[in-house]
């Protein structure tokens, strides 16, 4: 008998233009598992909420995640791309897991710790997002969540609230482990993390003076231009050793120890490579752009089959505990 494929689930919020951190961390992985498994992914926009207060910037937002996706790869006939308002069973399903869910567990939760370190005030809405998330993982019966490490909490709280819902009433929920990919660290202008949040990300799509004017804003040392310098140690290099092949890298790891070329250089051919390496994801998208009839299609399908999925898990979890 054959073994039946692994399905994996993975979201993307959309609280501002993808970046090449969400690609080279997230997306390009997703893409390639379509053909090892069945892929579930959706766009977070109720898990945006908690960021965004603007109603058009969202939806556009939501388009422009799922427009990114279909161009750089996402091959809908193959994974189910859909939105996550479309599933109002995840809601609901929220909700139960919710009753099961020890305070003590989401307080520990990093992304609510780390507002509370800073002061910021911090929304019920982001106290209870691990359970939110949890319901988007459960639903579908995920075997895998490809995540950063940076996630890796997330489905530890997944797995977490799962058990505690099965002790209390039966197995209903399959624990799903969090999948590791070779994402690399992206780092941002500045050195740190690329994120949304940090403002200091690369969009995947930045083209002409946008893309210079960012690129060319990337922090580095004082090395003169003459002196030898360090490709391991530079923002600039890490940028462009993701896109390169291994003879372009080997190159510009060459030309930077022997000196002679400054990094304003090395900045414009970090520039010419994010250009060309995502120039057919570009025209791709200028055409899906184009067709938003095609992406709402793309998301009335795969909503259709998202719950599907998950109104068989949450009709298990209603009769389970008793409200069915």
């Amino acid at each position: 008998m054959a073994e039946a494929r692994k399905r994996y689930l993975s979201g993307n919020q959309p609280s501002g233009l993808l970046h090449l951190g969400n690609y080279f961390g997230a997306i390009r992985e997703h893409i390639a598992l379509q053909d090892e498994g069945e892929g579930f992914y959706f766009i977070a926009n109720y898990h945006a909420l908690t960021t965004i207060r603007d109603a058009e910037k969202l939806r556009q937002l939501t388009f422009d995640a799922a427009v990114t996706y279909l161009a750089c790869g996402l091959d809908p006939n193959k994974s189910c791309l859909f939105r996550q308002s479309d599933v109002p069973e995840v809601t609901e399903l929220t909700w139960l897991l919710m009753t099961v869910t020890p305070m003590g567990l989401l307080e520990r939760a990093v992304s609510y710790k780390d507002k509370i370190s800073r002061g910021l005030s911090a929304e019920a809405g982001l106290f209870n997002y691990p359970v939110l998330m949890a319901a988007d993982i459960l639903a579908y019966q995920s075997d895998a969540v490809p995540v950063g490490e940076d996630q890796v909490q997330h489905v530890e709280i997944t797995r977490d609230i799962a058990g505690a819902f099965n002790r209390a009433y039966g197995e209903v929920f399959k624990l799903p482990v969090y999948k590791l990919g070779v994402a690399p660290y992206v780092p941002g202008t500045d050195g740190g993390k690329m994120s949304k949040s940090y403002g200091n990300a690369i969009d995947i799509f930045a083209e002409g003076k946008a893309l210079r004017d960012i690129v060319m804003g990337i922090k580095t040392d004082s090395t003169p231009v003459e002196a030898p310098k360090d490709p391991a140690k530079c923002n600039i290099f890490a940028l462009y050793a993701l896109m390169a092949t291994p003879a372009e890298k080997q190159e510009m790891e060459a030309r930077y120890r022997r000196g002679g070329m400054g990094y304003g250089e090395a900045k414009k051919a970090l520039v010419a490579k994010i250009e060309s390496y995502f120039a057919d994801a570009r025209a791709r998208r200028a055409e899906w752009a184009s067709h938003p009839d095609r992406v709402e299609e793309v998301f009335r399908h795969g909503a259709q089959r998202a719950r599907a999925e998950a109104r068989l898990t949450l009709d298990a979890a209603r009769a389970a505990c008793g409200v069915a």
